[in-house]
């Protein structure tokens, strides 16, 4: 049994995300950690919600309450939504904790210490109108790199360059729209990246089995134009972890905070913690998960999140625990597998908040239950390119897939079952050659599956449980035992004894994928036995003879042509 550290990239709390978030960082994690859970591996897999920064700050004024009680209503909101899509956190913290506080400040003295923060002073951007410096995201304009018109001053999450607000084309307040600024002199503190791009270059270099997105994206910004550079870490704000605090090493940076992307990648450990105050645990108990000289050393860790992130996750959170590794004192694991994904578009453009189109993850959730959206999204997950949801595309994979595979298959075995021999499963008959063809034939495909779940290769596992499922369905058509049953009931009994049990074999290979539906054919079939098939004539005859089932409820419903149409118009951002 191997130990895996799994983290999803951290929402901001700005608001219910829509299902390009979702395929982008939750979902595929989850996958992930259900999958190796099922194979008996100890798994602790960590979210939060990223509760820093100008995004709470703005959407907090907008809904005209105090931040703290906007991010604590919130959470809770995003933390039911998660339970919704069945994500299966350990825990699901936030980055105002006091946990995430003391952790960054501590990470911050051990980098000023070590020589790695410097203070700066600098010019920012100071609005007339608002009365106040405005901070790289309190500041859009135009992306000098690609033209987008709405990037914000730290990134342009059209092209995921990383930007100083001074960069913006034509900058204005995000609070305001004013364009009445002018530059004043601030000090500020800096990580000095610069000084770690050796160590940085050659950690990303020695990982050989990443996937192309990731080290193409963190390679650019080590090496395009000046290359990497000493990154601001605070800001101008009142709400976030203060910058000014007891032993630390510098002095007058009170009335500031750490900039958001210093503390937030530090809420992973700061969650693992919170997951031990929660569970009665001790320090031991998280630190053997993030510190390699109390244990960590023996877990992989993998990370899980959309392009735009990953310059964050490959340099300035690196950046920060190998400087504070260098100290010599706690030595913190560093991530051993980034998996980075595409963006996922909506119907021929982009999801738009403010302009109400899309899905967002709400309102999937009232309009069909979870596992619909998560076959979709995973087996159409944006791994190799960008790819696009359209409700046509949604409606042929729910019918066809779902329903006509897999739940048609079910249907069908159950019914025959119940109507021939009764709701038990019937005794008599031996295996032939299509049962032993049958077990080569799946053998093969459920070691493949298994192949591209360690990899991380989503779409191609999905595409191989969806085989998984027609095997079924061939051999069912096959092997006909309606049919047989009349002239031999005996070789009828056995391809339908053989066919419940590959309803227990998908639904254990199924789960991480769809775990409610898992979870029904397992309450149908009246056992909790979710053994993996390591051996497949095992797998097959772990039901035996007798053993009672019931029929269960329709596994999943057919989308109708109506319903496509309505939803299409409903989230299509065109005002009536």
């Amino acid at each position: 049994m191997a130990r895996h550290l799994i983290t999803s990239a951290i929402p901001y709390i700005n608001g219910i995300k829509h299902l390009g978030n979702l395929v982008g960082s939750q979902l595929p994690a989850d996958l992930f950690a259900r999958y190796l859970r099922a194979r008996g591996h100890e798994v602790m897999f960590i979210c939060a919600t990223d509760e820093h920064g100008t995004p709470a700050e703005l959407a907090a004024a907008k809904a005209g309450k105090p931040v703290a009680e906007y991010c604590a209503e919130m959470h809770e909101v995003q933390a039911g939504i998660a339970r919704g899509f069945r994500l299966s956190f350990d825990h699901f913290g936030r980055s105002s904790s006091a946990r995430n506080r003391v952790l960054t400040q501590y990470f911050a003295r051990v980098l000023g210490e070590q020589g790695l923060i410097a203070e700066k002073s600098e010019k920012q951007f100071f609005s007339i109108d608002d009365n106040r410096f405005l901070p790289d995201r309190y500041i859009e304009g135009t992306c000098p790199n690609c033209g987008y018109e709405r990037a914000r001053g730290d990134q342009c999450e059209n092209c995921t360059k990383q930007l100083d607000p001074t960069d913006l084309i034509n900058p204005r307040s995000a609070i305001s729209g004013s364009t009445n600024l002018e530059l004043r002199e601030t000090k500020h503190l800096y990580l000095r990246q610069k000084s770690l791009r050796d160590d940085i270059r050659n950690w990303i270099t020695s990982k050989t089995d990443w996937p192309v997105l990731t080290t193409s994206i963190a390679l650019k910004w080590l090496d395009d134009g000046d290359g990497l550079q000493d990154r601001g870490i605070t800001r101008d704000l009142k709400w976030g972890v203060p910058a000014q605090f007891e032993g630390a090493p510098w002095h007058g940076m009170e009335g500031k905070v750490f900039y958001v992307w210093f503390d937030a990648p530090i809420e992973y450990i700061a969650a693992t913690a919170e997951w031990a105050d929660a569970n009665g645990k001790t320090d031991a108990d998280w630190q053997r998960w993030w510190r390699t000289d109390e244990g960590a050393d023996d877990v992989t860790y993998t990370e899980f999140m959309g392009k735009d992130n990953v310059p964050f996750h490959t340099l300035s959170f690196p950046a920060t625990l190998i400087g504070v590794n260098r100290a010599g004192g706690a030595q913190w694991k560093m991530v051993d597998y980034i998996k980075s994904f595409n963006y996922l578009n909506y119907d021929g453009g982009q999801f738009s908040t403010s302009q109400g189109r899309g899905v967002f993850m709400d309102q999937a959730l009232s309009i069909l239950p979870p596992d619909y959206w998560r076959w979709w999204l995973l087996s159409h997950a944006p791994e190799s390119a960008d790819s696009e949801f359209t409700w046509e595309n949604f409606q042929t994979s729910v019918n066809k897939d779902l329903a006509d595979v897999l739940g048609n298959f079910v249907s069908r075995i159950t019914k025959f079952c119940r109507s021939k021999f009764g709701e038990a499963l019937p005794e008599g008959g031996i295996w032939g050659e299509r049962e032993e063809a049958l077990v080569t034939e799946l053998t093969t495909r459920i070691r493949a599956y298994e192949a591209f779940m360690e990899e991380k290769e989503v779409r191609k596992a999905a595409a191989e449980l969806r085989a998984i499922w027609v095997a079924g369905n061939e051999y069912l058509q096959s092997a006909a035992p309606w049919t047989v049953f009349k002239t031999d009931t005996t070789q009828a009994a056995m391809q339908t004894r053989l066919a419940l049990n590959l309803t227990r074999l998908y639904a254990v290979l199924a789960e991480p994928f769809i775990p409610d539906a898992s979870a029904t054919m397992l309450a149908a079939l009246k056992t909790e036995d979710r053994s993996w098939p390591d051996d497949l004539r095992t797998a097959l005859t772990t039901l035996p003879a007798g053993h009672a089932f019931e029929t269960p409820d329709v596994l999943f419903r057919k989308i109708a042509d109506e319903e496509r149409e309505e939803w299409q118009k409903r989230f299509s951002g065109i005002r009536s």
